[in-house]
């Protein structure tokens, strides 16, 4: 019981978060599993963390429901309404 509470509630807090968000959490949690894992040791899952936390980070800034990137002339990129 105790399990699907716990399970609920993480479901929920992410389910109010913007796509970053969500991307900086699950990018967290599976580099932190990932580090711990492949080391054996607490140093290897929190760099696996923050690793997994900035790159979830990134791919979820990148994708905004809506916009498409575009680039200019110059090459220069922007964002706008697809």
């Amino acid at each position: 019981m105790k399990k699907v509470i716990l399970s609920m509630a993480m479901i929920g807090a992410l389910a109010s978060c913007t796509a970053t968000e969500r991307g900086a959490g699950v990018g967290a949690a599976t580099g932190a599993v990932i580090g711990g894992v492949a080391t054996g040791n607490v140093r290897g899952a929190a760099v696996g963390a923050v690793v997994g936390g900035a790159a979830g980070a990134l791919i979820g800034s990148a994708s905004r429901e809506g916009y498409c990137v575009y680039r200019d002339r110059y090459g220069r990129r922007y964002e706008a309404r697809c």
